[in-house]
C-alpha cells in the first residue's frame, strides 16, 4: 500500500453510498466516512465534501411510471437534496453548508471567484462545505459520473492538495475485477495515458469497470494541477481507518508537481495582465518579508481596466514585484486605494474582502 499526507482534502461520495436501496438516503456507509472527516479536522486538517445522491434520495417521494423524465428527476432533487443535507448534518457536531454548482458556475470566471472566496470562509469559520451538482435546475448534467468531475473542479476551485473518491471498488485495476478473479489493483499511478485510460474502459476496450473512466478523468485534471487523487472502497469503513494513518487502500494517482508549484506556475505564466496596481513601501515590505495579502491602504495607483478575479501585476516605484487575482474591479479599487479595510463596504456599499490580492492567489516575481 502506498502512503500519502495531506492538509486540504476533497471527498467526494457517490450515490451508491448515499443511498444504497437507489430510492432514499442511509447512513449505512457514511458514518466511518463522517468519523474519518471529524477526526481529520480535530487534527486541524481541512475537508470539503463534494456528494452525489440527490436524484436517488428523492426518488421514491415522486411518482413515475418507467423511466423518471426530466422534470420528475429534478423533482426528486429537489426533495432528495433536503434528505441528504440533513443525513450528512446528523452525523456532525458542526456546521454544514450546503453548496449547488453547475458547471457553468465554474467556468464563468465571476462566479468562479465567488465560489473560491465563498468555500474560503466557510473553512475559515470551521464549516463542513458540502458541494452538489444543482440537479434541480441543470438538464445536461444529469449524468451518473459527473460529480467525479464535479470533485475535481471543487478540488481546483478549492486549491486542495488532495482529492479522495469513494467508490463502491477498491480502486483502479488491471482488469475488470467484476469479470475477471485474477484482476490485480493497481495501488499507485505515476502517470496517466492512454494505456490507463484504457484500463478504465477507454476507446477499444471492454475491461472498465463502471464509472471509473470519470474518475480517471477527474485524476487527471487534478494531477496535473499538484494534487494527488485517490480511488478508495467507501463501502470499507476499514479503509477509512487506514486514510487516517496516512495509508492508502486503493490507487493512489502521484503528481510530480506541489499544489503550490502548479498553481505559481499557472499565476506566473498563462494569466494575462489585465493592469497594474503600485504599491508604497510598507505594502511591498509587507507582500516580500512577511507573504501578506495586499491590503488596500498600501496601494498608491490602479493602472488599467480589470475586473474581479483578473490578473494584475503588483508594481512598486515602476517595477513589477509579483502577479495576482484581484479581489475589486479598476473603478472600485481606484475609489478604495489607501483606505483601511474596515473603511471599503463604507465607500463602496460593499465588501468582498479585506484584501485587494489575498496571498493565496499572489506570487512574487
Amino acid at each position: 500500500m502506498s502512503t500519502f499526507s495531506w492538509k486540504r482534502a476533497v471527498i467526494k461520495v457517490g450515490s451508491s453510498l448515499i443511498a444504497p436501496s437507489n430510492n432514499q438516503c442511509s447512513t449505512q456507509y457514511l458514518a466511518a466516512i463522517a468519523q474519518f472527516i471529524s477526526e481529520s479536522r480535530k487534527q486541524g486538517k481541512e475537508v470539503i465534501l463534494v456528494s452525489s445522491g440527490s436524484v436517488a434520495a428523492g426518488k421514491g417521494k415522486i411518482a413515475y411510471k418507467h423511466k423518471p423524465s426530466i422534470a420528475e428527476k429534478q423533482a426528486m432533487a429537489a426533495i432528495g437534496q433536503m434528505q441528504m443535507m440533513a443525513n450528512w448534518a446528523g452525523l456532525f457536531d458542526f456546521d454544514c453548508a450546503q453548496i449547488l454548482l453547475t458547471a457553468d458556475d465554474l467556468h464563468n470566471r465571476t462566479r468562479y471567484v465567488n465560489i473560491k472566496n465563498t468555500l474560503r470562509e466557510l473553512l475559515k469559520n470551521n464549516a463542513l462545505p458540502i458541494v452538489n451538482e444543482n440537479d434541480t435546475v441543470a438538464v445536461n448534467e444529469l449524468k451518473v459520473g459527473d460529480n467525479d468531475n464535479l470533485a475535481a473542479y471543487t478540488a481546483l476551485v478549492a486549491e486542495a492538495d488532495t482529492l479522495i473518491i469513494c467508490s463502491d471498488i477498491n480502486g483502479l485495476y488491471d482488469a475488470d475485477p467484476r469479470k475477471n478473479e485474477n484482476a490485480k489493483l493497481i495501488s499507485e499511478v505515476s502517470h496517466i495515458d492512454q494505456a490507463i485510460y484504457d484500463l478504465a474502459g477507454g476507446a477499444g476496450s471492454d475491461v472498465g469497470t463502471g464509472g471509473m473512466q470519470t474518475k480517471i478523468q477527474a485524476a487527471d485534471k487534478c494531477v496535473n494541477s499538484g494534487i494527488q487523487t485517490l480511488i478508495v472502497n467507501g463501502r470499507d469503513a476499514n479503509v477509512f481507518k487506514l486514510l487516517a494513518t496516512g495509508t492508502v487502500p486503493g490507487t493512489l494517482f502521484k503528481t510530480t508537481k506541489t499544489q503550490t508549484s502548479a498553481r505559481n506556475t499557472w499565476l506566473r505564466h498563462t494569466l494575462k495582465v489585465k493592469g497594474n496596481v503600485h504599491i508604497d513601501i510598507g505594502a511591498k515590505d509587507a507582500l516580500l518579508d512577511k507573504g501578506a495579502s495586499l491590503l488596500p491602504s498600501g496601494i498608491i495607483k490602479v493602472d488599467g481596466q480589470f475586473a474581479s478575479g483578473d490578473a494584475v501585476n503588483i508594481s512598486f516605484e515602476n517595477k513589477a514585484i509579483a502577479k495576482g487575482l484581484v479581489m475589486y474591479n479598476a473603478a472600485d479599487l481606484c475609489a478604495i486605494q489607501g483606505l483601511k479595510s474596515n473603511q471599503i463596504e463604507a465607500k463602496l456599499g460593499y465588501s468582498l474582502s479585506e484584501a485587494a490580492v489575498h496571498r493565496d492567489d499572489l506570487v512574487l516575481l
